[in-house]
């Protein structure tokens, strides 16, 4: 289809104006006309992760949500606590899109050789406003999907098959041997299970429910704790000691959780230490937040030595820090690998209005472990 040929879609908007109200929304947006190394995708799967729900809700008070309009373009409302307004200052009265990720069919296409390949082809993208009927976007934001990939089986292959691509890379890069992730039932912990099993890399699962480390131990993993046993301390320090870990990634971000891996880490160290020392281990134990399940304060009491850091780790800044070229490698592995070690599974598919409906507001705001929605635009 030539490249001057104009689409017009919905787009899903998400503002935060300045009365202290979030308004979501579906707008008609015409597509751009491709550049040279432009194409127009027709988006058909986009994922609801964890970070889209930041960004489409900001700091809202969405059990006091309300709906207006039409079916098929509702108008969602709720009030943002006063208290919590000023975390919002950098985004008031912006209309913004959302979505991190998706994949569809490439509809129109600039004048490179690069963009016309891609006519025809699916494409998984990465850049933002993927909850769009349409998606005008760079050609090195897109990844070209093996032949025979639909667009559901491609939506999910850059936020978390990268993320947990990420971490290894990480640990890699510091010279740690081994990991620990939370909220590790997750669509991103399973992938990372089998990333680690791949590459016999040793890991420790923390989960909350005994289903939950059923299912991993179902797939595959060897080192599961559940951090809502009675055991759970006694039961992680085993685990450390078993597989060396002195790297976590931490989904829930508040609570206690991050110093309890800490102390189990300075105590599965202290089991092999040849003399005592009032500072601790010398070796140097990591835990990241990449995420903020818990919303409450990070909590810990410091009886872990002195060689430790809690910080914070996100996909986007890392692919930065590594560079273009092995970013571009861990992206051609999850292209190779989609449908083995990278596939994702959803518990619904949506259309844009119905992404916008209460009931499904609730159930996928909770981010809960197993909750994953799929939202096709075109539905």
């Amino acid at each position: 289809m030539p490249a001057n040929h104009n689409f017009t879609g919905l787009q899903l908007r998400s503002t935060v104006k300045s009365s202290g109200e979030l308004e979501l929304s579906l707008v008609s947006v015409v597509s751009a006309r491709p550049e040279p190394d432009e194409v127009t995708v027709r988006i058909e799967a986009a994922p609801i992760n964890p970070s889209d729900i930041g960004l489409l809700f900001g700091a809202a008070d969405m059990s006091s949500a309300k709906v207006s309009g039409t079916p098929t373009q509702p108008v969602v409302t709720a009030p943002i606590p006063e208290r919590l307004m000023k975390s919002m200052a950098g985004r008031l009265d912006q209309s913004l899109p959302v979505g991190n990720e998706g994949a569809g069919v490439v509809v129109a296409a600039g004048t490179s050789a690069a963009a016309q390949a891609l006519v025809g082809r699916t494409v998984a993208l990465l850049g933002g406003a993927m909850y769009a009927q349409y998606r005008c976007i760079k050609v090195d934001q897109c990844l070209l999907l093996p032949q025979g990939t639909t667009p559901v089986e491609g939506a999910s292959c850059f936020v978390n098959p990268l993320t947990a691509l990420g971490m290894v890379e990480t640990m890699r890069r510091e010279a740690h041997t081994a990991l620990v992730h939370t909220a590790a039932a997750s669509n991103l912990g399973q992938m990372l299970n089998k990333i680690c099993a791949k590459d016999h890399i040793g890991l420790v699962n923390i989960v909350r429910k005994p289903e939950q480390a059923a299912m991993l131990k179902s797939i595959g993993a060897t080192h599961v704790c559940n951090a809502a046993a009675p055991t759970f301390m006694d039961d992680l320090t085993a685990a450390l000691v078993a597989t060396g870990a002195t790297l976590a990634f931490d989904a829930t971000g508040g609570g206690k959780l991050a110093g309890q891996i800490l102390s189990c880490m300075e105590a599965a160290l202290n089991t092999t230490a040849k003399e005592y020392s009032r500072y601790g281990s010398t070796t140097h134990k990591q835990v990241y937040l990449y995420g903020g399940l818990d919303t409450n304060p990070t909590e810990f009491n410091r009886n872990f030595g002195m060689a430790w850091g809690i910080g914070g780790w996100l996909l986007f800044p890392f692919l930065q820090r590594i560079g273009a070229e092995a970013a571009q490698v861990l992206k051609q592995r999850v292209a190779t690998e989609l449908k083995t070690t990278f596939v994702s599974s959803y518990s619904k598919v949506i259309s844009l209005a119905q992404a916008l409906q209460l009931d499904a507001m609730a159930d996928y705001g909770k981010r809960a472990t197993g909750v994953k929605y799929l939202i096709n635009p075109n539905k």
